[in-house]
């Protein structure tokens, strides 16, 4: 195979010799090979990069919050946090100064730093994208940014073992504050961009729930309805992983439990986890079939450049049993009940109250989002770049869903026969709460023929 090969760039650590149709990357024998830019695209040839207008709000909203908590700068190498802030999730680490702190921005990275450049804007990038410096080398690399402290750290993300590295090699500059709780509260209200991001995910899982209906029916395994509903959102760009926050919480996006498969105990926090196809992957899709008369719940997650849609709906091959019905309409009028709380700015726990209270009024106390011992005990949960984002429709959550939150909410139940309930994901705007999933675009129960 021929490589052209291209002369050595300007050794300046600034220079934008990546920049498309035919960046650069390291080679061989100190020259370099061509590699293809244009590669890095959505799935029809789009440019997926997050726009620089949104990594440049977000650090701007950033350095204002760590003004105001009265922290000199922050140092963010989480993944998901390093894509919000950047556009990439390169190896490597963001540096952001609060205002009047004098601090430079930048982000360095340790590989792939072309890579980074590309996907932080090219030329266009807000703040300077550069080599990392060496561990030995940090304290004199945050100087010359201007940091006169230890910059806050992600002690929320970051393993123990890690915090305690980087408590060592800065402790010339003092200890480090912990910004954990300061980054996803600014993650928990979604620009105009990223609440289009969520609308489109919810017409992929649109798409998703269709093919369910076109394969699904008697005899049909978990397994067989989930691949084909995968089939459709990897088709979309989805890249294979669902990011959670609580440890170790490890998610499939596609759970169908099919009768009593609905009923069978998981590891994860939330109504039901299904049978999972082996005990290594407990969770989601598994080896049981459909059965004539049996409801089967299908909850499934797609995520659009990183941004998650949260939807269940109810099959069933033939008709399903009155019992069953009467549960998912009255988890359709409690839904409405959490959505209307949240609409109008009640305190996230206010609508777990008002939830949770009419559950036990129609005679679910024992079954809302499982059976005792193993019930969850929450309504909806925001999401975002996670699945399991803040607030919650929880007890102890004092405050309201933002104007330009988006959550997820999940009423269900679950007996020995299996699992019923529906789900939603919304975004609270300023006239209420806006569906960005199928809503009533799709009824509460599709049959199937028997």
């Amino acid at each position: 195979m021929e490589v052209e090969v291209k002369p050595l760039p300007s050794p300046s650590p600034n220079a934008e010799f990546y920049a498309p149709p035919m960046p650069l990357c390291p080679g061989l024998s100190g020259s370099f090979m061509a590699w293809d830019a244009e590669r890095l695209t959505g799935p029809d040839g789009e440019d997926w990069r997050v726009p620089v207008s949104e990594l440049e709000g977000r650090r701007g909203r950033l350095a204002a919050a760590l003004a105001e908590a009265g922290l000199e700068s922050a140092l963010i190498d989480d993944p998901v946090e390093l894509y919000w802030l950047t556009g990439g999730r390169q190896n490597g680490m963001m540096l952001v100064g609060a205002d009047g702190s004098g601090i430079s921005n930048v982000h360095w990275v340790r590989k792939s730093l072309e890579r980074a450049r590309f996907e932080s804007g090219g030329s266009d990038a807000p703040d300077p994208v550069e080599a990392q410096p060496r561990m030995s080398g940090l304290v004199s690399a945050l100087r010359s940014a201007g940091a006169t402290r230890a910059p806050a750290m992600l002690a929320g993300k970051i393993p123990h073992d890690r915090w305690e590295f980087f408590a060592s090699r800065l402790a010339e500059l003092g200890r480090s504050e912990d910004c954990t709780a300061l980054m996803f509260e600014l993650r928990e209200t979604k620009s105009a961009w990223e609440i289009e991001m969520h609308r489109e995910s919810g017409r992929i899982n649109h798409q998703m729930f269709k093919a369910i209906r076109d394969v699904g029916g008697v005899g049909r395994s978990e397994l067989e309805m989930a691949a084909a509903a995968d089939e459709v959102s990897r088709a979309a760009g989805f890249g294979g992983r669902i990011r959670m926050r609580r440890w170790p919480m490890d998610c499939d996006r596609v759970v169908i439990a099919a009768g009593r498969s609905g009923a069978i105990p998981s590891y994860f926090d939330s109504a039901i986890g299904g049978t999972g196809a082996s005990p290594i992957s407990s969770l989601g899709a598994g080896h049981s079939k459909v059965v004539a008369g049996e409801p089967v719940i299908v909850d499934m997650v797609h995520l659009h450049r990183g941004y998650v849609s949260d939807c269940t709906r109810m099959f069933c091959a033939g008709a399903m049993d009155a019992e069953s019905v009467t549960r998912l309409e009255d988890m359709s009028e409690i839904r409405d009940s959490v959505v209307a709380s949240l609409g109008r700015g009640d305190d996230c726990s206010e609508a777990w109250r008002i939830g949770s209270g009419k559950a036990a009024e129609m005679g679910y106390a024992e079954h809302l989002m499982g059976m005792k011992p193993a019930q969850a005990v929450f309504l909806g949960h925001s999401v975002g770049l996670e699945l399991d984002e803040t607030p919650v429709v929880a007890d102890r959550f004092d405050r309201e869903l933002p104007v330009g939150g988006t959550m997820a909410i999940e009423p269900k139940v679950l007996y020995d026969t299996g699992a019923i309930g529906t789900e939603d994901t919304f975004a609270r705007t300023s006239e209420g709460m806006e569906c960005l999933t199928m809503g009533d675009a799709w009824g509460l129960l599709t049959e199937w023929d028997s």
